[in-house]
């Protein structure tokens, strides 16, 4: 029986992971039956499969086949879990296949035997029963391990083009740039012609955005830091900013160095401070402490959260289609994502492969073959 990843939390404070044999029902008339075979680990699957559970005190159980990990979940966080205690969810946003079974629709039994992306739940699945208009058609050659990020990243990168256009901004900031994300949106502003500051964390990830064709590159870690950013600001007018880090006091010191570019740039005495809408939109959680605000940016800013699905809903289906063939017209150049290992879903539950994958850093993006060794 088809095998999937299943993360619980107990209303008594504990994790559990396991692999579930679940049936894959057969496809209604405008559905498809995809044999996944690549879905890969975001950040944004960490939080509905390992919840706020302490992995540090992770144990394994069960046998290579069916592995069992449990860990606790701390008191002062098991309230933020409430609404799932007790309830197996699948994890997995994500991923792309081949169509092994068709509806009787045409729609449907169009795409027999295509390779297809989705986003959708439950792709952490060695088949998955999805309806045609969540299937994004690969094109010929395409794999389904280089359309496996077909949208979190790639539809972000865009989303955030375009929420800097309708917000009347010309430049932009981005956080954690390094990342597979990070270097997809250097590559498409680049492309653009738009000015983009990259924040990163590590001294060696200067030279990785610069060979993309980067100007503007800020090390967090360097003594100069708030005077680079700020440099950087004055140069290219960016008041928007993307901030993957989420956690303390790095969206603060975004609006303070934005403040101050723009004081340069706009000089005068304000004591509400600059004129100059400054935005910061928080959209990860690499950084799970609170976030830190200190005022001394004027009062003309903004902060807050910004998801994809929200976006897409907002600027309606048809720019999100186009956004989407986009993505499929450059999944193997500006849209491609590297992995540093593939794993089957036994080896997802692995200790050593869940404290890597968990880290959430630069350059140690997993991918899940749901059919690797038998899954």
């Amino acid at each position: 029986m088809p095998k999937q990843i299943q993360s619980t939390i107990t209303s008594g404070g504990e994790l559990r992971l396991e692999l579930a044999e679940v049936e894959t029902p057969a496809p209604g008339p405008d559905e498809v039956v995809i044999r996944v075979e690549a879905s890969p680990i975001n950040p944004s699957d960490l939080g509905l499969l390992l919840g706020t559970a302490d992995m540090s005190q992770a144990v394994a159980s069960g046998t290579a086949e069916a592995p069992v990990v449990t860990a606790p979940v701390p008191a002062h966080l098991l309230s933020m879990q409430a609404e799932r205690f007790d309830e197996p969810m699948p994890v997995g946003n994500e991923g792309a296949g081949v169509v092994v079974e068709a509806g009787s629709s045409d729609a449907a039994q169009a795409l027999m035997g295509k390779t297809v992306a989705v986003i959708t739940r439950e792709m952490y699945s060695q088949y998955r029963v999805v309806h045609v208009n969540q299937c994004l058609v690969l094109h010929e050659g395409t794999t389904p391990r280089e359309g496996a990020s077909c949208f979190v990243n790639p539809l972000t990168v865009l989303g955030m083009v375009e929420t800097m256009r309708l917000e009347g901004h010309t430049a932009m900031v981005h956080t954690a740039a390094a990342s597979n994300l990070g270097q997809m949106l250097q590559k498409v502003c680049t492309d653009e012609g738009i000015p983009l500051v990259n924040v990163v964390r590590r001294p060696e990830h200067i030279d990785l955005l610069k060979g993309l064709g980067a100007t503007h590159v800020c090390d967090t870690s360097s003594d100069s830091f708030t005077d680079d950013l700020t440099e950087a600001l004055i140069e290219t007018g960016a008041t928007l900013a993307f901030d993957a880090t989420g956690g303390g006091p790095l969206a603060s010191q975004l609006l303070t160095c934005m403040e101050a570019a723009a004081r340069v740039n706009s000089p005068g005495f304000n004591r509400y401070g600059s004129s100059v809408h400054k935005q910061v939109y928080i959209y990860g959680g690499l950084d799970t402490t609170p976030t830190v605000l200190h005022r001394n940016y004027g009062m003309a800013w903004g902060l807050g959260g910004w998801l994809l699905t929200p976006f897409l809903e907002q600027v309606g289906p048809e720019a999100a289609e186009r956004l989407r063939q986009r993505v499929a017209d450059e999944v193997t150049t500006t849209f491609a994502s590297d992995y540093v290992m593939e794993i089957s879903l036994a080896e997802a539950l692995d200790l050593e492969h869940i404290a890597v994958y968990n880290k959430r850093a630069t350059g140690e993006k997993y991918l899940i073959n749901p059919h690797k060794n038998g899954g």
